[in-house]
């Protein structure tokens, strides 16, 4: 209640009942996060500024107004004095002392009245001239403002395309996939080669060398052999010959 009563207080009733229904209204929004809740906040704030502009350029109006009749009332009672006292100079002139007096009676009640009357112009010159100032900052804030959210929205637009490319990196990193690829290739030859291992330290060594034992006494049998049937020219000299011992019985 008390943040109410001071905004009340500064702006007036009606343009604190907006900027506090904006407040409430407002309320969920993270406007430290920067994003669009904050432009939203932002436009809002600025039409307040708006409204209360466009008030202060109405009561300045008012006040120029009742300047310009205090103005007037002043030069019109100037010139009434004047007038009486120049009609109390032609009297005397004539010699009509009575109507010079009574002229120059009225001229002095103008004139105790003139004083007052230029106080107050004067100060609600300074009046005016004092809200036509203010009213040409606010303007000049105003229209600052207005680029700022026109400038403010452009960078959210830009933070928004940038979050969303980002976004779009992550879900999509060439980069990740290579290396997540490397790492599964790695962990399969790794794999390799320690099945590998494990499969030549699980085989027998003495089966291992009587295998290459057998594998080089056939490549020896096989070579000499083959140097047999090449060193001579009709190879199957060397064959065993069956036995033909058999009889021979006649038709």
């Amino acid at each position: 209640m008390g943040a109410r009563k001071v905004i009340y207080g500064i702006f007036g009733q009606r343009a604190g009942s907006v900027i506090v229904g904006t407040w409430n209204w407002l309320w969920g929004i993270p406007v430290d996060k920067g994003g669009t809740g904050a432009v939203m906040v932002a436009e809002e704030s600025l039409r307040t500024m708006q409204e209360s502009v466009q008030r202060l350029t109405e009561a300045v109006a008012t006040q120029v107004a009742s300047y310009q009749r205090a103005e007037q009332k002043y030069m019109q009672k100037v010139r009434e004095y004047q007038s009486l006292e120049n009609k109390a100079r032609l009297a005397a002139q004539r010699g009509d002392q009575e109507a010079a007096r009574m002229a120059m009676a009225q001229a002095l009640q103008i004139e105790a009245i003139l004083g007052p009357l230029k106080e107050n112009v004067e100060t609600a010159d300074r009046y005016v001239t004092a809200a036509k100032q203010k009213l040409a900052r606010e303007k000049e804030r105003l229209t600052t403002y207005k680029n700022e959210l026109s400038n403010m929205k452009d960078i959210n637009e830009v933070n928004q395309a940038l979050e969303q490319m980002t976004r779009v990196n992550n879900a999509y990193s060439i980069d990740s996939a290579k290396s997540q690829f490397e790492a599964a290739k790695n962990a399969v030859q790794a794999r390799q080669f320690k099945t590998r291992a494990m499969s030549e330290l699980s085989e027998d060594r003495s089966e291992q060398i009587a295998a290459q034992l057998d594998n080089m006494a056939m490549d020896d049998e096989v070579s000499r052999r083959l140097a047999m049937l090449t060193g001579q020219s009709n190879p199957q000299a060397n064959l065993p010959m069956p036995d033909l011992d058999f009889e021979v019985k006649s038709p």
